[in-house]
């Protein structure tokens, strides 16, 4: 014990010097990260007075905290007493070996670059990207922040988007429905055709330019196929598509025009 006292006693000034770096370290990368945080923000807000897409802003601020964060730790390191230049040449090397074990991030991450740069959606479209769909809430570095109709949250690998065939559903402003609608060999094809007009001329939030197309599409195995296509804005799409199927159904029951379904006959023969 008294060779612990007198240790502490002879190396008094040693310990105070290396705790006072330490504290000082440890003030700097506090400060750092908060302010790597209020970078990021401000960054983003800038980008939103300016009216840049939300995505955008959100992957610039996500590169920005990251840079300011990197160079907080090298501080801290150095306030310690680390020698930066020779830790950057370690780093520098081990961040070739990671980079080389971890390929699918920097691939995410150049994905994430080609996605801000060739803009194939923003923020608030809602597409099919990864095999997924959902409207687009952020872009960050290495993935892609999906939010699904029904309110589940989406995370998307920015490769993933950029392997694959990207559909926006929101960039025109307009979309087409198409509905395939079979009626019986034994229905009048005038009569049913003009029923499905009826029906779309009442229906308020289908456009009239592009003008909607009805035609037989098929002679099917027990049904004549109709396409039925009009033109609606693309925030009407789903809400006109299922008052369509409705009353589509409702209008060629009404006129006793039969929709064909799928049934089986059974013959029994009776055997003496």
């Amino acid at each position: 014990m008294d060779s612990v006292l007198n240790w502490l006693n002879d190396n008094s000034g040693l310990i105070l010097h290396y705790g006072i770096q330490a504290v000082v370290a440890l003030v700097i990368f506090l400060l750092g990260s908060r302010i790597a945080k209020f970078c990021s923000n401000l960054t983003e807000k800038g980008f939103a007075k300016k009216k840049v897409d939300k995505a955008v802003g959100s992957f610039v601020s996500s590169i920005v905290y990251t840079l300011v964060f990197a160079v907080t730790i090298l501080m801290a390191l150095s306030q310690i007493g680390i020698e930066t230049t020779s830790f950057i040449a370690i780093l520098g090397a081990a961040g070739l070996a990671v980079g080389l074990a971890l390929q699918g991030s920097l691939s995410n991450f150049a994905s994430g670059v080609l996605i801000i740069l060739l803009r194939p959606f923003k923020s608030g479209d809602f597409v099919e990207a990864g095999n997924k769909m959902g409207t687009v809430k952020k872009i960050e570095i290495f993935s892609t922040e999906l939010r699904t109709p029904d309110n589940k949250v989406i995370i998307v690998p920015n490769s993933q988007i950029m392997s694959g065939a990207i559909t926006n559903f929101s960039r025109e402003s307009t979309r087409r429905i198409d509905l395939v609608i079979g009626v019986s060999y034994d229905a009048d094809l005038r009569q049913a055709k003009e029923v499905l007009k009826s029906v779309l001329d009442a229906e308020t939030r289908i456009l009239k330019d592009p003008a909607y197309t009805v035609a037989v599409s098929e002679l099917g195995d027990s049904s004549v196929n109709f396409v039925v296509r009009p033109w609606v804005n693309a925030a009407d799409y789903w809400p006109t598509y299922w008052s369509l199927m409705e009353n589509i159904k409702i209008a060629l029951d009404d006129a006793n025009i039969a929709i064909p379904f799928p049934q089986m006959d059974v013959h029994l023969h009776k055997q003496d």
